[in-house]
């Protein structure tokens, strides 16, 4: 890019949105990335950082070592302003944290979220899903898709893996909402923070004292690691914070805005119902097309790197845009089209490297079966609205449809 100062740069992310809730960017603002292979990009909270948007390049930063996802590094590209390191309890947030320290939180996790493991819990996750179908069939049409299946599926789920009561999912959903809403003003990211730990604390807290361990994840935890001194009592709760936020936002996000594109593909939605075996092979190519984390994954550099040709120096903030890389035409065939396609397993909607997602066997398995079960049980599923008028979060982190109204 050509241009000499921060002012003269596209903002990032953009401040006009696009005109479908399955439009990536605008014409104007894709045309103006992809025609650099590494463009520089204004922040809402000031400074400026590089933009990557070919599944190469994205690749090529995430595996890098000597770039952090830490987002308290100077030059962190910060898409909104964050609370004051010292009012920060990141113990536990491996997500942001680089190296030895994120390794070795990441290790006592990675056997739970094996792929053996999720299909040994594959009964359960379809219960789930038909119990909530059955109850939304009983309340009768019309139905908000989101609030009756959307959301509960993976809420549920993810409680049980973590050992977490479902009864309180009002009070984690609204505050994790918050976490992940970039408008979002402080003071509340600070109280929904506050107010998520201090449960989970408690809960981690009768865990480690119960006379009997429960079958859950946070009770293997407080019982295998938390008491032979490998996890402090904090790094556990920030673990559970991370997994109980990430564990049903994504995957409800993916339900919700998956279905919507479906009813647009009838042919697609029959196909699930008719060739279910298809299926795992429909949720690559849904999670390639939809890319639900539209800001992408924000980076520094902490040596300097060269990227597509582009110096990268110590200290500057990078984004791999995940939802343009996954539509790059040098590895999709039709990268703007929705249908099966081979190459679709190469899409990078879970990140790569070492901090790719680890709940990514979990969220495959969910959405499958979700999908799959609605085909057979609603075949006739409609929207009541305009797809046009389906309203859209793009104001959060993740990605997906406030409310999907629907019939059948």
């Amino acid at each position: 890019m050509t241009a000499t100062a921060t002012t003269d740069l596209p903002m990032f992310p953009p401040e006009e949105r696009p005109r479908g809730p399955f439009e990536i960017l605008r014409d104007e603002d894709r045309k103006r990335w992809e025609s650099n292979r590494v463009s520089r990009v204004r922040l809402p909270t000031g400074g400026w950082a590089w933009l990557l948007t070919r599944h190469a390049d994205v690749r090529q930063l995430l595996r890098n070592p000597y770039v952090s996802s830490d987002s308290n590094r100077p030059g962190f590209p910060l898409l909104r302003e964050l609370l004051p390191p010292d009012e920060q309890d990141r113990r536990g947030a491996f997500i942001v944290m680089d190296g030895a320290e994120h390794a070795r939180l990441r290790r006592m996790l990675t056997a739970e979220f094996m792929i053996k493991n999720i299909r040994r819990i594959e009964p359960l996750i379809r219960q789930t899903v038909v119990d909530a179908l059955d109850a939304m069939r009983a309340a009768g049409p019309p139905a908000d898709l989101v609030t009756s299946f959307a959301l509960p599926v993976p809420s549920m789920v993810i409680c049980h893996l973590l050992g977490v009561p479902y009864a309180d999912h009002d009070f984690f959903q609204s505050r994790s909402g918050t976490l992940l809403d970039r408008t979002a003003p402080l003071e509340d990211i600070r109280s929904a923070i506050d107010e998520l730990r201090g449960y989970l604390r408690d809960l981690v807290d009768a865990k480690r004292t119960a006379v009997e361990p429960g079958d859950d994840l946070l009770s293997r935890l407080a019982t295998e690691r938390v008491a032979t001194g490998e996890l402090e009592p904090e790094e556990l709760v920030g673990v559970a914070l991370l997994l109980l936020v990430a564990g049903h936002e994504t995957t409800a996000n993916m339900i919700g805005l998956s279905t919507l594109l479906l009813l647009q593909h009838p042919e697609q939605f029959a196909a699930l119902r008719e060739r279910p075996e298809q299926a795992e092979d429909l949720v690559e190519e849904l999670l390639r097309y939809l890319s639900v984390i539209r800001t992408g994954l924000l980076r520094v550099a902490v040596r300097d790197i060269e990227i597509a040709g582009q110096l990268i120096r110590a200290g500057d903030g990078v984004i791999g845009m995940l939802s343009l890389a996954n539509r790059d035409p040098e590895v999709f065939t039709d990268p703007e089209g929705f249908g099966l396609s081979p190459a679709a397993h190469q899409h990078l909607a879970f990140g790569f490297g070492v901090h790719q997602c680890i709940g990514q066997p979990l969220a495959r398995a969910e959405l499958r079966i979700a999908l799959v079960e609605l085909a057979h049980r609603f075949p006739g599923l409609a929207l009541t609205v305009d797809p046009a008028d389906v309203p859209v979060r793009d104001n959060s982190v993740v990605y997906g449809v406030t409310r999907l109204p629907v019939t059948w």
